[in-house]
């Protein structure tokens, strides 16, 4: 299904909280909010908006829990199928999407690292991996057209990150590869609108071309035309 699409990343400035498991001292329960509906979205290209319902249909059936998307590394939590036994729990909602994840602080050292910088609110943000399935463009014909995303088919993993996205270019320059991925999702649907377009005009001219034989044939059999 996602073979000929590319994972996109997004990120957002969201609340990203940090508390102790009264049930296991071993842990500790991150929540956030890693995609978020109807925020509007610099990606230097164009922005972009998460429009509600995306997530309707999306397959949710193995995401895992990274800092910073390092695949890498170990996943720090996991939903399979979300169910009662995953150290992740996700939640869709009228506002996107809700995780809460059971991080293990005594033996995973990078489990230990987040719990810290979470509590310190060092880390603020959170991501996500995904597929597209539906889009919709604004404006796309002017300099910084405006994208929604209508459909979800895919979330890949959730992480979360250093360094989350604010309403501006700025932090997107900070990775040569989100920007280019957002330059290359807007070149293509530029060229996918430019064939759209032509294919409407050759449909166009074909009709035209038949038109005008019907009625030359008819006035060659004698008939008359208004």
């Amino acid at each position: 299904m996602d073979k000929d699409k590319t994972a996109e990343r997004r990120s957002y400035l969201c609340e990203v909280r940090a508390t102790d498991n009264a049930d296991r001292e071993s842990e500790s329960i991150i929540t956030g909010r890693p995609i978020v509906y109807g925020t509007r979205t610099d990606l230097g290209w164009f922005d972009e908006i998460i429009d509600a319902g995306a997530l309707d249909n999306t397959d949710l059936t193995d995401v895992r829990f990274l800092v910073n998307h390092d695949l890498s590394k170990i996943p720090l939590a996991r939903s399979r199928n979300n169910n009662i036994n995953s150290t992740m729990q996700l939640q869709r909602n009228e506002n996107g999407l809700d995780i809460t994840a059971r991080i293990d602080i005594k033996n995973n050292a990078d489990a230990a690292a987040l719990d810290s910088a979470v509590k310190r609110g060092d880390i603020s943000g959170m991501s996500f991996m995904f597929f597209v399935d539906g889009e919709a463009w604004e404006d796309l014909e002017s300099e910084h057209p405006t994208r929604h995303v209508t459909a979800i088919s895919r979330v890949v993993e959730v992480s979360a990150v250093t360094f989350p996205a604010y309403p501006t270019t700025e932090i997107y320059a900070r990775s040569n590869e989100a920007l280019e991925s957002a330059r290359q999702t807007l070149e293509s649907a530029r060229e996918q609108r430019a064939k759209e377009t032509s294919a409407a005009a050759d449909t166009a001219a074909a009709q035209a071309l038949e038109l005008a034989k019907a009625k030359f044939d008819y006035i060659k059999a004698g008939g008359k035309t208004k």
